[in-house]
């Protein structure tokens, strides 16, 4: 059940981040949510096997920021790729 919890908090929060950061019109409205949502999830689980337990608070707090810092990253960092990228494409196309 916390599981669900984590990946609802980390979608939210994505969609959150996508409205916080400018270049959101470089990419859809769902992949800053489903970044932060898988990143969330499998934090999640990778600490429970490393011995958190769901009901201690650092599980909460390491995975949210995981999630939060994963969508932040490619909310950076994919509207300068996709701009270099369509620059580099004008280019070849000589217009």
């Amino acid at each position: 059940m916390e599981l669900l919890f984590v990946a609802v908090i980390s979608a939210a929060l994505g969609l959150g981040i996508r409205y916080l950061i400018p270049g959101r019109n470089t990419y859809g409205v769902v992949l800053l949510p489903a970044v932060a949502t898988a990143v969330g999830m499998v934090v999640w689980v990778a600490l429970l096997w490393l011995g958190f337990t769901f009901d201690g608070g650092w599980i909460w707090v390491i995975s949210i920021a995981a999630a939060v810092l994963a969508a932040g990253a490619v909310a950076l960092l994919l509207p300068r790729a996709r701009h270099a990228d369509d620059t580099r494409l004008r280019h070849s196309l000589g217009l």
